[in-house]
C-alpha cells in the first residue's frame, strides 16, 4: 500500500472538511459527501455519525474504495476499517481538532455508534 506524503497528511490533516465519494461497481464515484477528517500519527481518519447505517458510510463498504478532496488534495483511496484500539485517540483528535463548534456537535463524533464507524483512508496509486 502507498502511504500519504508528509504534505498530504498535512494539507488534509489541516483541512476542516473533506469530500469522500464512493466507487460504484459500475467504476463510477458516488456524489461527494462534505465530512469531517482527522489526523492521528501518519494516519487520516473518518467517520459516520450515523454510524454503519450512514448513507455514505454503505457506499464505502461495496468496493471498499473511492475518492477525496480536502487541503488542495485530489486523492483516490481504500478504505480500510480502523483498529478499535485506537478510538479514544480518534476521539481526542475530533475533540482537539473540533473544539470550537460546540460540544453537542462534537459529541456526535465520539458516540459508540460513531466509533463503529470509523474508517482509515489509505491511499492508492
Amino acid at each position: 500500500m502507498t502511504a500519504w506524503t508528509k504534505e498530504e497528511l498535512s494539507a488534509i490533516g489541516a483541512a476542516d472538511e473533506l469530500e469522500i465519494a464512493s466507487l460504484l461497481r459500475d467504476g463510477t464515484l458516488t456524489d461527494p459527501v462534505t465530512i469531517w477528517v482527522v489526523r492521528h500519527g501518519d494516519d487520516l481518519y473518518v467517520r459516520s455519525v450515523n454510524g454503519p447505517a450512514g448513507a455514505w458510510f454503505r457506499g464505502t463498504q461495496a468496493r471498499r474504495e473511492g475518492h477525496i478532496l480536502a487541503g488542495g488534495i485530489d486523492k483516490d483511496v481504500s478504505f480500510m476499517r480502523a483498529d478499535p484500539e485506537i478510538d479514544d485517540q480518534i476521539d481526542a483528535a475530533y475533540r482537539t481538532k473540533y473544539r470550537r463548534y460546540p460540544a453537542s456537535i462534537v459529541d456526535h463524533t465520539v458516540t459508540p455508534e460513531a466509533r463503529s464507524a470509523t474508517l482509515r483512508l489509505v491511499p492508492r496509486e
